[in-house]
């Protein structure tokens, strides 16, 4: 499997994401907590999902989780990440409660299957920008 590389998108930051995105470059991954109800979720976003509470905090996770779902890619939805076929993007289970969207990568990440252990790496996509993605726990 070819790792994803510079030549891929960069994350656009909003005024939503843009701390998650902040910390990313640290090597950090944050996610939400709602103050009101108590829910940690994902995506960033200005409401709670569950309450629609606008008391929210950012937190940071650990980093492990479960992979609940994945798919492999075979053939690229744009010549930008044709080169890199194959490749996993998997919804990756965090410990803390959250169901993320994500590559898996690695020099096992073919080898994945639902309930492997993952935990968090992060890709370099050029001029500091990182995006989380998961690496096979065993790796």
């Amino acid at each position: 499997m070819t790792n994803m590389s510079t030549a891929l998108p960069r994350p656009q930051a909003n005024g939503d994401s843009r701390p998650y995105w902040n910390a990313a470059r640290e090597r950090r991954l944050l996610i939400r907590k709602c103050n009101a109800c108590g829910l940690r979720h994902f995506m960033p976003r200005h409401q709670c999902p569950r309450c629609w509470s606008e008391e929210l905090e950012w937190v940071e996770s650990e980093g492990r989780g479960s992979i609940h779902s994945f798919s492999i890619v075979h053939r690229a939805p744009t010549s930008t990440f044709a080169a890199n076929t194959p490749y996993v993007i998997a919804l990756v289970d965090l410990d803390e409660g959250p169901r993320m969207f994500a590559n898996v990568v690695g020099n096992r990440a073919l080898d994945v299957a639902i309930g492997d252990r993952v935990s968090v790496t992060f890709e370099d996509r050029g001029d500091g920008a990182l995006v989380p993605q998961f690496t096979l726990a065993r790796d």
